[in-house]
């Protein structure tokens, strides 16, 4: 009788390897598979997780004032603070963050009442509230003479902030922000008359709150909307809260009201086709610095509100030219 030789050793450890390597991609697939039609708010969650591991960031808790704050911090080099805007969180600066981490010291918080950090609803939000807030966070922290950057509603806390307190605020860049003079448009409108236009149940009105938001729509998962929309109804009583505490005059205006005391380097940092804050707030910006030893201005294209998601390279690169001339 004839028998076929055995294959040899090696042959047999590498189609092992192969069964092994095929079960394991079989499993991951069914993992993420499954993970994204019955929890997909773990994949978002992980993709966080990742781009902050990019970034050399860790996330940290810390009491605060009345707030326990979540909060991003990583790098090295002279410190960076960057404030999120309405209806936020500190995620939104990771593709920045990647950038500015080799060369600074980065914090990025969640504002009180907006991601992980704590919120109480009987209390209050508004942009004069979030600074007396932002005072008690870098005092905990011992930060001292840092660049603030804020877009939109960040950048209105940040100007209040630096107007309140410039000995901590070596310099301040105001990115697409709240609380300047804008020629009035269709959000301004809207927002006056009460309607929140950031207001979403679904996918389809997310898709016209996003057109609102970017120039162009990005490419989100519909499994992906769905857990924002989620989310924006859940928190639809805070953000429906906020929203209304920001449509007074004093808090719409809460940086130009302060333009005069601001005394350390502004840079203004618009997106042209910014359908939420008018470029024309650049302008009042300009217009309205009489203290300020220096002022920059940059103007990006290809994006809208968010430009540091549509425009991360191009954000981290003026930031960081700023902070290094400043």
């Amino acid at each position: 009788m004839i028998t076929s030789s055995p294959r040899p050793l090696w042959q047999r450890m590498l189609f092992r390897r192969l069964k092994f390597l095929a079960g394991l991609a079989i499993a991951v697939v069914v993992l993420v598979g499954g993970s994204y039609l019955f929890a997909p708010q773990w994949l978002m969650q992980a993709d966080d997780w990742r781009q902050a591991m990019q970034a050399h960031l860790s996330q940290h808790t810390v009491q605060a004032g009345d707030t326990q704050w979540s909060y991003y911090e990583g790098g090295d080099g002279p410190t960076i603070v960057l404030l999120h805007g309405f209806d936020d969180h500190k995620s939104v600066w990771l593709p920045v963050a990647k950038q500015l981490t080799p060369h600074f010291h980065v914090v990025i918080p969640d504002l009180p009442g907006w991601g992980e950090s704590s919120r109480n609803m009987t209390a209050n939000y508004d942009i004069d509230a979030q600074a007396t807030r932002l005072e008690s966070f870098v005092h905990t922290l011992g930060l001292r003479r840092f660049l603030l950057a804020g877009h939109s509603m960040g950048g209105a806390i940040a100007g209040v902030f630096a107007a309140e307190h410039p000995d901590q605020v070596a310099a301040l860049a105001l990115i697409d922000s709240f609380g300047l003079k804008f020629n009035e448009n269709a959000f301004a409108r809207e927002s006056l008359a009460g309607r929140d236009p950031f207001a979403f149940n679904d996918r389809a009105s997310f898709a016209r709150a996003a057109k609102l938001v970017f120039k162009t729509l990005p490419d989100i998962p519909g499994r992906f909307v769905d857990v924002l929309a989620k989310r924006n109804v859940a928190n639809r009583a805070f953000i429906n809260k906020v929203f209304n505490e920001l449509r007074a005059p004093s808090q719409y205006l809460a940086v130009q009201n302060r333009l005069g005391q601001l005394t350390m380097p502004v840079l203004g940092l618009w997106c042209k086709d910014d359908r939420v804050i008018d470029i024309s707030a650049l302008d009042s910006l300009r217009n309205g610095l009489i203290h300020a030893p220096a002022i920059s201005a940059s103007t990006l294209t290809d994006c809208g509100h968010m430009p540091e998601l549509e425009q991360p390279d191009d954000t981290a690169r003026v930031l960081t030219a700023f902070a290094l001339s400043n």
